[in-house]
């Protein structure tokens, strides 16, 4: 009798530990909204993330091993739907769906791409990612890894770590997020060099990059994960420093992320311990500084606990919201696809290139001929 309250208190510990929504003060007026959808409408922002947590603990513990098995068996351009009148045949689908992870420091990437790893290979060893504590953690992250969290050839997309961004140097970040996003995209093992980096690692091999570029497949980045800290942006707000929130601003925001298949998706890591109060209104906060919506998109996710082991069996509402978040990357990603260019296509496009090429080879001509009339009749009067 005592092992079984000692069993169900600690189950209780555990839930109340992974569930920390439901001690917020709001929360029974939350709970009435999952009956009664005509007053949603009238729902305040905080109603709204305990409502959208409420619905990711309600979908972890009946759909998560259906969500699994769909990302198991999915292929690249799985999710797409005929818009237009356009074949699936027609659409320029590639092999495998790129998802790139992009942030800054500490911002809890490799820890989420080993989550993902605890969360969807469910077999065999992890191949955990490399944070980038450390000198040899710190050579590794000059290197992008591209990661098969299933651990399969069968399924179509692929996870891409990269290295993290400073606070004090977003115009750099934006150039490097716009270099990682053209159409030559990114590869295993590109590197991801600085001008402060041959200070740190002068042995760096500058033909390494050259190397590594013809032994991997370059793939385009088809859709992005945002990931953020929110317990240190939190933290740096009640100091009143707003340099990592607008920071977090410009990369959400940039037209290089916006171009592709519009606003990422959100990823808010809380590495610390906040009250249930701080982690909602942290939560708004992101959100209406973003511009984004509250709920749409925007995941909390604990990638360790306090243990210092992966939020997997031990957070269910966790190992949901980043399998959820992959399915919704790619949802996103194959319904964004564009369609082929046909010879065609490019015909015409090369005959408009040719025409406008003629045109300013005349226009050129023509303003040569009125400056010489010009001279020859300023000639003529004398």
């Amino acid at each position: 009798m005592r092992d079984e309250i000692f069993v169900t208190q600690h189950d209780e510990e555990s839930k109340a530990m992974y569930y920390w929504w439901r001690s917020s003060a709001k929360f029974d007026e939350c709970v009435k909204f999952k009956f009664d959808m005509s007053n949603l409408s009238k729902m305040t922002p905080i109603l709204k993330v305990l409502r959208e947590l409420e619905r990711l603990y309600l979908m972890s513990t009946e759909s998560l091993d259906e969500l699994r098995q769909n990302l198991m068996s999915y292929k690249a351009g799985d999710f797409w739907v005929s818009i237009g009148g356009c074949k699936k045949e027609d659409m320029d689908i590639p092999p495998v769906n790129t998802i790139l992870l992009v942030g800054f420091h500490n911002a809890g990437k490799s820890s989420l791409v080993n989550l993902m790893y605890s969360v969807l290979g469910r077999s065999g060893l992890i191949p955990f990612a490399q944070t980038s504590s450390g000198n040899d953690c710190a050579y590794t992250s000059l290197m992008m890894e591209e990661h098969n969290v299933l651990r399969s050839t069968r399924n179509g997309f692929c996870i891409y770590d990269t290295r993290g961004f400073d606070y004090d140097r977003i115009d750099q970040a934006l150039q490097e997020l716009k270099e990682w996003m053209a159409d030559d995209g990114v590869h295993h093992k590109k590197l991801c060099l600085r001008p402060e980096d041959h200070v740190l690692f002068p042995m760096l091999d500058s033909e390494l990059e050259d190397t590594s570029s013809s032994m991997f497949i370059k793939r385009k980045v088809n859709c992005v994960m945002l990931v953020a800290n929110a317990s240190e942006i939190y933290k740096s707000l009640r100091m009143g420093d707003f340099k990592p929130l607008d920071a977090l601003k410009q990369l959400f925001c940039s037209p290089a992320l916006n171009k592709s298949n519009g606003n990422p998706t959100l990823i808010l890591t809380h590495g610390d311990k906040l009250s249930t109060e701080d982690r909602i209104d942290c939560r708004l906060k992101i959100c209406a500084f973003l511009g984004a919506s509250e709920t749409n998109g925007i995941y909390d996710i604990v990638c360790v606990t306090e243990y210092g082991l992966l939020a997997d069996e031990y957070d269910p509402i966790s190992a949901y919201a980043v399998t959820e978040a992959v399915y919704r990357a790619l949802l996103i990603s194959d319904r964004a696809q564009l369609v082929k260019q046909t010879f065609k296509d490019c015909a015409l496009f090369t005959l408009s290139w040719f025409m406008c090429f003629l045109a300013g080879i005349f226009a050129c001509l023509a303003h040569l001929f009125k400056v010489l009339a010009q001279k020859h009749k300023g000639k003529l009067k004398w």
